[in-house]
């Protein structure tokens, strides 16, 4: 049986600024959000009206994986679920790291150090994608960040260790990270509120 693992990203409809600063996650609203699933072997997109269907992928894993994930995709997405996010199995590399480093590192540059390429753009992007009503690039922006956080959850999972680039260094953050154990008996319905 394979294990169900998603890599999630989302991207917002609403910057900071105009939700009032930083800490109100949850008032930012889902744009679109695209996932890796291990057990099909396949990528999806998904935009705001389509969550319903993302939730029981994400309510039955055995694990959901991300980058800075917990303070952040969780927070957005879950006035969208009618279960508790934070109840699922997750790996968070981005607080990996910050317990083996002490500070946190942007995805570009462990991904740049880890696998020699990086985003394919940044959040001011997809902002103006949304707004302008270009799904299209939006999708493949936030999937493209999917992919390069699979790439670097692949690499750390296989060698216990990330890279990242410190100016003209790479030096490297010894990681203990390893595949979860599949959740028996977890209900296969989830829906939106």
């Amino acid at each position: 049986m394979k294990l169900k693992k998603i890599v999630l990203d989302l991207e917002t409809q609403k910057s900071f600024e105009e939700v009032g600063g930083r800490g109100k996650n949850h008032l930012l609203k889902v744009s679109v959000c695209c996932i890796y699933d291990y057990s099909a072997d396949r990528y999806l997109a998904y935009e705001e009206k389509e969550l319903a269907k993302l939730a029981p992928l994400l309510q039955t894993a055995d694990q959901i994986i991300g980058y800075n994930i917990k303070d952040f995709d969780f927070e957005v997405i879950q006035p969208y679920l009618n279960f508790d996010i934070f109840q699922v199995p997750y790996l968070d590399l981005l607080e990996e790291i910050e317990k083996a480093l002490g500070h946190r590192l942007k995805l570009e540059s462990v991904a740049q150090g880890t696998i020699g390429s990086g985003k394919s753009g940044s959040g001011k992007e997809a902002l103006l994608y949304f707004k302008n009503g270009r799904m299209d690039l939006l999708k493949k922006y936030c999937l493209d960040d999917v992919k390069v956080t699979r790439q670097v959850y692949e690499y750390g999972l296989k060698n216990q260790k990330l890279l990242y680039k410190d100016f003209f260094k790479t030096k490297e953050i010894p990681l203990k990270i390893k595949d979860p154990q599949p959740r028996m008996g977890v209900k296969h319905q989830a829906a939106l509120f």
